[in-house]
C-alpha cells in the first residue's frame, strides 16, 4: 500500500516533516508521497485544502502555523485531548472523514524525563509551541508550572487553558521580569519561544540563573544546539535539544497515518541528515 500524505502551514519550504515520513515509509517497504501545501502562496481557504486532500485521495496531512486552532471546527471528530487543548497538528483522513490528534503533546512528552514528575518547571514563552508544551509537561506529572511571556495576559491565557484542559491548578501565568528568580528555584526550565534561531539570536533569559542540577528544554531546532543548550550544557545542566519534539510527533503520526510503528531512531537520523 502507498500513502499520499501533506502538510498544510505558512512558509513551510524548509520543514522536515516530508523526508522524515517518506524515509521512513521506504524503510518499512512501502511508498509514502508528503507534499508541502503552503498556504503563504495560495488564496484557497483552509476548508477548500482539507476537500481538496479529502477528494485527491490524501490519507493524512499534518496542520502547522497559523492553523492548529482554525482546522478544529472544519473536522469530523476530534481527539479529546486536542479538543481540550483547542489545537490539532494531525488530521488521518478515512473513507471521506477527518479525524483530528495533537502529536506535538505526545511528541514532546516521550522525550521528557521520568523524574519531572512532581517537580516544578518554569516555561518561557506561551505561543504556538509553548501550548503543546504545558499540556506535555502537566500531563507528565509536573507538580507547578510557571509560564512567562513578554505578554503577561497570554501567559495568564494559557495557564487558564491548560489548567481547564488538564482539570488541574498546577500552571500559573507570570509576568516574563523576574522569571530568573523562579527559574533558579526550580528543577528545570522550557524555552518554547522563537529565541535561538538564527532570526532571533540571543537568550530568552538570563542564563547566568541556572547550576548544574537544572534541566533545560528548548523546542527551537534550527539549529540544535541554541546558545540557551550550549550556556546550560557549559553549566553541567542536562538538556534537551528540539529534535524530542520535532521527532517525536512525527514518529506519533506516522502510527495514526499507517498504523505501523516508526523505527525512532531512524526517523531522528533522517531528520539530521536535512541539516548536513
Amino acid at each position: 500500500m502507498s500513502y499520499l500524505l501533506g502538510l498544510i502551514g505558512n512558509d513551510i519550504a524548509l520543514s522536515r516533516t516530508p523526508r522524515m515520513h517518506e524515509a521512513e515509509g521506504w524503510a518499512q517497504g512501502f511508498p509514502i508521497i508528503y507534499r508541502r501545501i503552503d498556504t503563504l502562496h495560495t488564496e484557497r481557504s483552509l476548508e477548500d485544502l482539507l476537500s481538496f486532500a479529502r477528494e485527491l485521495g490524501f490519507q493524512g496531512l499534518n496542520i502547522t502555523h497559523p492553523h492548529k486552532q482554525a482546522i478544529l471546527p472544519l473536522l469530523d471528530e476530534v481527539d479529546p485531548r486536542a479538543q481540550a487543548l483547542g489545537a490539532v497538528n494531525t488530521v488521518v483522513i478515512r473513507e471521506g472523514r477527518t479525524y483530528g490528534h495533537n502529536t506535538d503533546v505526545t511528541g514532546y512528552g516521550r522525550s521528557l524525563p521520568a523524574g519531572i514528575a512532581g517537580r516544578e518547571v518554569v516555561q518561557i514563552g506561551a505561543g504556538g509551541a509553548g501550548n503543546a508544551v504545558a499540556y506535555a509537561l502537566v500531563d507528565a506529572g509536573v507538580s507547578r508550572l510557571f509560564i512567562a511571556d513578554l505578554d503577561e495576559a497570554r501567559a495568564l491565557a494559557l495557564a487558564e487553558n491548560i489548567n481547564r484542559a488538564t482539570g488541574t491548578d498546577a500552571v500559573r501565568g507570570i509576568a516574563l521580569d523576574g522569571a530568573e528568580e523562579r527559574i533558579a528555584s526550580a528543577f528545570g526550565v522550557v524555552n518554547a519561544t522563537p529565541m535561538g534561531m538564527p532570526a532571533h539570536p540571543g537568550t530568552s533569559f538570563d542564563t547566568s540563573c541556572l547550576s548544574p542540577r537544572h534541566w533545560v528544554s528548548d523546542v527551537v531546532y534550527m539549529p540544535i544546539e541554541t546558545q540557551l543548550l550550549r550556556e546550560a550544557r557549559e553549566l553541567g545542566c542536562s538538556t534537551l535539544d528540539g529534535t524530542g519534539m520535532a521527532v517525536g510527533q512525527a514518529v506519533d503520526a506516522f502510527r495514526l497515518f499507517t498504523g505501523r510503528e516508526a523505527d525512532e531512531a531512524r526517523m531522528r537520523e533522517a531528520f539530521l541528515r536535512q541539516g548536513d
